[in-house]
């Protein structure tokens, strides 16, 4: 474990190679109903959706626009810009692909600032809306939030989508494939990493006097637990929670950059060991959320290679959220960070960060 503060992330991750050091790209984006054939939805009455956002270098000429999170009149958060459904560049390369997961609740719009300087540094970014734990959806079912390990698989059946697709799939290098996610996301990137969820020692570490907020009822939907128990005779929702400890690793997947991780102690030490890939985890020293010592600096203590950056200054965990509108930040308390705390310089740091990150470990020139 290497654990470095924010001066020494500048110094670690600050040289770029010459790729990185290129005007960046102009960014498209463009929109993908995937369904996943193999699963059922919660409700048992279609296939699974896997609604999906790709962002990717877009032709010089293409024109970018805003785009927004909420009423487009009277927006919550600015999610940033691309040039929806715009063309490759002519003669374009084959890119490397990062699938990207979002929190709990959350969407994939709402990890566009990183995906979007991904991509405008010359990565096809694909972020899908996980079933049931999305604010994309209508509403959410507690199997999506409490059902961690299903959003693995949500990544294993995008990246065959993506590969598959016909606009996309000839544009991406097979040979170069990361994986990054945010909170829960950052959860479900470590299980396509290989690592292996145990819920009785999840439960055991929730009932002992360390227990953190990972354990608590989420803000985004509360009621969650009390719902799933409501169900525990369905036998679809038992055959789901049976699937917990099976291993989740893509073997396509090279790199892994995990972004304030959350319920670490899911994974028992002995789950990590068959994590043999890079791995970058950044947390903020404000998180009371997902707590860096329970969770980000956990899983560096137990992953040999893993690079642990925490970022002082009180950034706390929605920090990693979009940038919020004016309107966003009088009515939603994620919108307000600690004294002291520019959002949009975060997101600059961080999301150069992960550029680095993956052009050394995806061998990117």
């Amino acid at each position: 474990m290497k654990i470095l503060l924010l001066l020494c992330a500048f110094l670690t991750f600050g040289t770029l190679p010459a790729s990185a050091q290129t005007a960046p790209a102009k960014v498209g984006l463009t929109n993908r109903m995937f369904t996943d054939e193999t699963r059922l939805n919660w409700e048992g009455t279609a296939k699974r959706p896997l609604t999906t956002t790709i962002w990717y270098p877009a032709e010089p000429t293409a024109t970018e626009k805003p785009v927004v999170i909420g009423n487009p009149a009277r927006p919550l958060f600015l999610a940033g810009s691309a040039a929806q459904d715009a063309k490759f560049p002519a003669g374009a390369k084959r890119f490397p692909l990062i699938v990207l997961s979002h929190g709990t609740g959350g969407s994939a719009l709402q990890m566009m600032w990183l995906g979007q300087t991904l991509a405008a540094h010359g990565f096809i970014v694909a972020c899908p809306n996980h079933h049931g734990n999305t604010g994309a959806e209508e509403k959410p079912t507690a199997q999506g939030f409490l059902f961690w390990w299903e959003r693995a698989k949500d990544l294993h059946v995008l990246l065959d989508k993506v590969l598959a697709d016909p606009e996309i799939g000839p544009h991406v290098d097979r040979n170069r494939i990361g994986a990054a996610g945010f909170s829960l996301g950052g959860a479900t990137v470590i299980s396509v990493a290989g690592g292996l969820i145990d819920l009785k020692a999840f439960e055991t570490f929730c009932q002992s006097p360390e227990h953190d907020a990972t354990c608590d009822p989420q803000p985004e939907f509360p009621d969650a637990v009390k719902e799933l128990e409501r169900m525990k005779q369905d036998p679809a929702v038992a055959a789901a929670r049976q699937q917990a400890g099976a291993s989740y690793r893509d073997s396509r997947i090279k790199a892994v950059f995990a972004l304030a991780p959350a319920v670490v102690n899911a994974y028992p030490a002995a789950g990590l060991k068959a994590i043999k890939i890079p791995l970058a985890i950044v947390v903020g020293d404000g998180d009371a959320t997902t707590p860096p010592a329970t969770n980000a600096i956990r899983l560096a203590q137990h992953i040999k290679q893993a690079k642990l950056t925490v970022l002082p200054g009180k950034v706390e965990h929605y920090t990693f959220l979009s940038e919020c509108s004016p309107f966003g930040q009088t009515v939603l308390p994620y919108c307000r960070d600690a004294e002291g705390v520019d959002r949009a310089e975060i997101h600059r740091t961080v999301s150069q960060m992960a550029v680095t990150f993956f052009q050394r470990a995806l061998s990117v020139r």
